[in-house]
């Protein structure tokens, strides 16, 4: 099977999706190959910053993920031990510190209003194999396989927002900086207990960070972070003395917890690294979200990085395509337009992680 667009999108994560919503909006044909069956799988990224709401808001869009479900957090909270020792409130005439929106409603929210448009295509159960160029180096398309047969998309732009283990960038050999920051996160997931407050909540244990993050549903996302490659010594042992400290510290989830996390199988475990792509452009190619730059779990931004990416290129796609010039000089616009903010993130997440204790002095 041979397609046609102007843009194929490799990834329908948010930024993809995102991506391939406002491309679509201003006339330029878009498809989208996704490797998964479809928005129904698990995330662990799903918490959204002011930025971000604002840039739904501003593309009509935020109100159809919220009819399908969201949580607004009414604080952040520090804890040492039991002792509550910071409280961070909405500012003035806000009322929340961060909002909980699932993926898939994200996804699908985003997914059925560019159904409607007849520019826009989504392809499930597709996984890129190889990248097309043509005879001067241009990147015009990719070859994939949806449902064990082989098709071939050819396009104008090929953009990467397929992850943090990029097929397109392995593809297209663009190296990137890898920065290792000596943790790594184990999460489990558990149903909070009544009267729990949508609040994200940190403390600190033995020198390092415990996270509860309020989600949809009446559930508890728990972040720890252990020291980096840790995991397979530390679940040779009991889990007993890992979940003391979280029990400890919040005496009100002991129910929930021993019954939701009975062994190591029970958590899951990140390898904790950031990075950067040297480039994010080649001619008529462009790498977005954690494709061109991993960031950590710190702060919780890398989805709103990623779709801020989108927000930003979208305009700057519609004008390459409506121009015909897709060359990386001219895409270049939009690599310089984010690295040097992703770059400040990316230090501040390493100062955020190196004075997390500090939250809990005076």
């Amino acid at each position: 099977m041979n397609l046609q667009a102007d843009v194929c999108i490799v990834g329908g994560g948010p930024a993809g999706t995102l991506l391939g919503y406002l491309l679509a909006k201003n006339g330029v044909s878009t498809i989208i190959i996704e490797r998964s069956a479809g928005v129904n799988r698990q995330f662990r990224g799903e918490h959204i910053n002011a930025e971000t709401e604002a840039i739904l808001k501003e593309h009509k869009l935020f109100e159809k993920i919220e009819e399908l479900g969201i949580l607004k957090m009414k604080k952040v909270q520090y804890f040492s031990g039991r002792n509550m020792v910071r409280s961070i409130s909405p500012g003035a005439h806000e009322d929340h510190v961060g909002i909980h929106v699932p993926q898939v409603h994200l996804l699908s929210a985003i997914i059925q209003e560019s159904e409607e448009d007849n520019h826009f295509q989504l392809l499930f159960n597709t996984t890129v194999k190889e990248l097309i160029q043509d005879e001067q180096g241009i990147y015009t398309g990719v070859k994939a396989i949806q449902n064990g047969e082989e098709i071939t998309i050819s396009s104008k732009v090929t953009i990467g927002a397929d992850g943090r283990y990029s097929t397109v960038r392995k593809l297209a050999k663009i190296p990137t900086i890898e920065m290792t920051h000596g943790y790594d996160v184990l999460w489990a997931k558990i149903p909070a207990p009544e009267g729990w407050e949508p609040t994200t909540r940190m403390a600190l244990v033995d020198g390092h960070q415990l996270a509860l993050f309020s989600q949809t549903g009446g559930f508890i996302q728990i972040g720890w972070n252990i020291p980096e490659g840790s995991f397979p010594a530390l679940r040779k042992g009991s889990i007993q003395p890992f979940l003391e400290p979280l029990i400890e510290s919040f005496p009100e989830l002991e129910e929930s917890v021993n019954e939701h996390l009975q062994s190591w199988n029970d958590f899951v475990c990140l390898k904790v690294q950031s990075s950067r792509c040297e480039t994010w452009v080649e001619d008529g190619l462009v790498l977005i979200g954690d494709a061109a730059h991993t960031m950590t779990p710190t702060g919780a931004i890398g989805i709103n990085c990623g779709m801020k990416d989108a927000h930003i290129l979208a305009p700057i796609l519609t004008k390459a395509i409506n121009e015909d010039n897709i060359t990386a000089d001219h895409l270049k616009i939009f690599e310089m337009s984010r690295k040097n903010e992703i770059k400040s993130q990316q230090i501040m997440q390493v100062k955020q992680e190196t004075t997390f204790y500090e939250k809990f002095v005076g």
